[in-house]
Parts: structure tokens; sequence; C-alpha cells
């Protein structure tokens, strides 16, 4: 990790999951040493002004570090368009600009990259230059990289045929080292910036609410994590809970849960609060904890199994020490959590969640934000698109209608939608025909098409 000029506090954080695996530590957090965490405060998105005067104090930190490879992409995911040329980047800029324009005060943008997406997003950043968006001194957090474990001997794993598939990145909880080893944390301290609202680059309902800053800044907690309810598409993300033995809450992922406690770990009614994976963060108490572990927070380490090379199943099975950024919220004294509105977590993980945004179901204003229409009720539709549709290339194909009074759409085989189709209800759409078949125009409710 030295010769590849790794920071030494990521270095520390590496050393600390490395020993707990040689330690045969599994990470697991049983269903016996926890109880569900609920009856948590509620934002109901009332604005009392409190946050307006801290938005010079504060940062958005965006984790960019994702390619879009999933979805057929190879380069940064947050180049995918949500409108005809406005793609996540331009909302982010978007928000923090008229942030700016509003308070009269520098709200601070900081991109947390990968190796994989700084080049794509520092180009594509070179557009705003007049508006102090494209300087990396001013806007970037380089992620850290680690060595993949090979699981039989524990050693990093070799891989001359491609060398950079030795590495792997350390999982969100890299924001801690990552901020200390790049002396951000310190200058950010010292230009008097107290508070830092984090949240993942593709969810575009995680917005820097003044209201939200000005609760966090009144409670004098070190780290607060925005929940949701769980729905059951959520059965499978990381819960919040509360610690058995010292009443601390603790975030539990599914990669920690026992196989035995999996009927627990994903019913929503016991464990109702999902992690958005959006904190907020008191900079000053975050260093004083930092110093107090000697530079280090320990996050519980989570074993994730894969291959060396991702695409070939056959090639060596390594282990991925992994840390997630909100399981922090157990290694401070008073962290808190509080349950926002669905509307705050819109990520784009699928193409699916791709063609519900790029319609008419959600509105983009000129200031960034993505909403859900009112008329929608906060409830999004629910899309389902055959295997064809998986990369963004055949989601370009298929086109977008309008979803606005759409409960449910499904759609298998080739067809293609213009803006004047008008689904409405639950649709089901099947093409039987040779080629792409074109929906007609007009309105279909509750209804199923066979083309």
């Amino acid at each position: 990790m030295r010769a590849e000029g790794v920071m030494e506090a990521a270095i520390r954080a590496f050393r600390h999951n490395y020993e707990a695996l040689c330690r045969d530590e599994t990470g697991m957090i049983p269903e016996d040493s926890i109880r569900p965490a609920v009856g948590l405060p509620v934002y109901d998105g009332a604005d009392d002004g409190s946050g307006a005067d801290l938005l010079g104090q504060t940062v958005v930190i965006k984790l960019n570090g994702g390619l879009g490879t999933s979805m057929g992409l190879q380069k940064v995911k947050s180049l995918l368009e949500v409108r005809p040329g406005v793609n996540f980047l331009d909302l982010i800029v978007r928000q923090v600009a008229s942030l700016r324009a509003s308070s009269g005060q520098k709200v601070r943008l900081l991109l947390m990259d990968s190796f994989s997406s700084s080049e794509d997003t520092l180009d594509y950043l070179s557009k705003y230059e007049d508006q102090g968006f494209s300087d990396p001194n001013d806007v970037e957090l380089m992620q850290n990289q680690v060595p993949k474990i090979d699981e039989a001997t524990l050693a990093p794993v070799e891989w001359p045929e491609n060398p950079s598939q030795e590495w792997c990145p350390p999982g969100h909880g890299d924001l801690y080292p990552a901020l200390v080893g790049s002396g951000w944390l310190d200058s950010l301290l010292a230009a008097g910036v107290k508070y830092a609202f984090v949240s993942n680059s593709d969810n575009l309902g995680a917005v820097l609410e003044p209201g939200l800053l000005g609760y966090f800044a009144a409670s004098g907690a070190p780290f607060l994590m925005e929940v949701t309810r769980r729905t059951p598409a959520d059965r499978k993300g990381g819960h919040l809970a509360v610690r058995g033995d010292d009443g601390r809450l603790l975030l539990r992922e599914v990669a920690q849960c026992p196989e035995s406690d999996l009927d627990a770990f994903q019913d929503i009614d016991k464990h109702p609060y999902f992690n958005t994976n959006s904190i907020w963060l008191r900079l000053d108490l975050l260093k004083a904890r930092l110093e107090e572990g000697g530079g280090l927070l320990p996050l519980p380490m989570i074993r994730n199994r894969k291959t060396v090379d991702p695409r070939d199943k056959k090639s060596t099975p390594v282990i991925q020490l992994e840390v997630a950024m909100g399981a922090a919220i157990e290694c401070f004294e008073g962290a808190q959590a509080i349950e926002v509105s669905r509307a705050r977590f819109a990520p784009v993980k699928t193409t699916a969640d791709l063609f519900s945004l790029r319609s008419d179901a959600y509105s983009v204003s000129e200031d960034g934000r993505v909403e859900l229409v009112p008329e929608r009720h906060g409830k999004p539709p629910v899309v389902k698109l055959d295997d064809s549709y998986k990369l963004v290339d055949g989601l370009d194909a298929l086109g977008v209608p309008s979803l606005a009074a759409c409960d449910e759409v499904s759609v298998e085989g080739p067809v293609s939608f213009t803006a004047e189709v008008i689904l409405k209800g639950k649709v089901v759409i099947k093409a039987a025909g040779p080629g792409r078949q074109a929906v007609p125009a007009g309105v279909l409710e509750n209804a199923e098409l066979t083309l």
C-alpha cells in the first residue's frame, strides 16, 4: 500500500480490518445481540430558519466513485442524463450554486472520487470553471484503494495478467480516513467549516436542506443518520438497530447477518428503518473522535467474497475488506438518527430507476431538485423491465412515456414509447411481433397490451 502511495490513515484502517480477519472475526451481528430501533424523531420538512446562517459553515460531500458498469457504462455513473443535456453532476452543481445564491454564503462542494471516476468527473466539471466548481484542489476528495485478499492464503492476491484487479475500493466508510489523510478535514476546520452533509451522487433526492442543518446543529450530536421507512423493496438493505449491551444505535448490513437470522433481518415491521446513506457530521467532533482513537474510527469490518476478476467466476477467490460509512453511528457517543420522507431517497441503481426518473412522474427544477410530481403523493411508479433493458443502451431505445398517473408498468420484449403514450394505473406491455414494436399514442389504463 505504501508503494502505491496509499495514505497512512487508510493503511491504519486497513490494518484494523485485516487483523480482525486474521483473528477470524466474522463481523456478524446476530439478532439476539440487538433490539429494534423504534420511535425516532421525524423531519416534517419544516424550516425554522435556524440553518440559513450556517450554510457558510457547511460542506456538501457527494460519494462519486462509482462507475455505472452494472448498467453498461464505462464512465462515471453521475454522467447519466436525467433530462436531455442534464446529468447527475449538473444537478449537484445546480443545488450548491442555488444555495450559494440564495444565502450569499460559500456552501462548499466536495466530490469523493475514485481512481476510476476522477478523470471523467473533472473533465466534465471544466464547464463550470467560471462558477468555481472545476479545480480539483477545491472540489475533489480522492477515495483510497486496498488490496484484495487471497481467500486461501490471506496474502495480497496476485493477478499478473491485470494487476489493477489486485486492488479494490474499501467501501464508502473510507470517507473518514480519506478526509484525514488528504488534509481536507484540517483545511475545512481551519476555514470555519463545522458541518458536513454526505450522500451518494446517485441519490437525487438527497439535497442539503437548511431545516435539517438547523435541526442537526441544535441537537449537538456528532453524527446524524437519515433513515426512512422500509418497504418490501428494501428487505435486503441495511437497517438501523440498537445494540443490546450499551444501547447505542448501529447499522446492520445483510452481509453482517447470520443466515439463521435472515428472516428477522428482512422483517420490515420488526426493523422498520432503512439507512438512506445520507449522514450529517460535526467535523470538529469527528476530529476529536479520531484523535481519541489514534487516527482511526473502529468501523465494523465487512467480508465481501468475490473473485479477483469479477467477470471470471473461475479466477482466484478473494476477500474484499469493506466498511460502511453509516456504521460510524456506533462509534460516536450521542449519535442520532432521524426519519425523513421517502422523497429524500431517490437512488438510481437500475435502468428501471432511470426510466422512471426520466418520465413526467418526476419534476426537475432549475435549482437542481428532483421531486415526484404532487399528484403521485410521494409514491414512485413501480417499473418492471425485462433483461433486454438492463443496460442504458437498451433503455435509450425504449423511449419515455407519461408515467405521472401510472402505478405499475411491466415491459417485455422490444418496444418503443413516445411522450404521447400515457400510462395509467397498472399496465403490462408485451412485444410478440418481429422487430421493435411501437406503442400507439394515446391512453393505456389498467390494460395489458400485446404488440
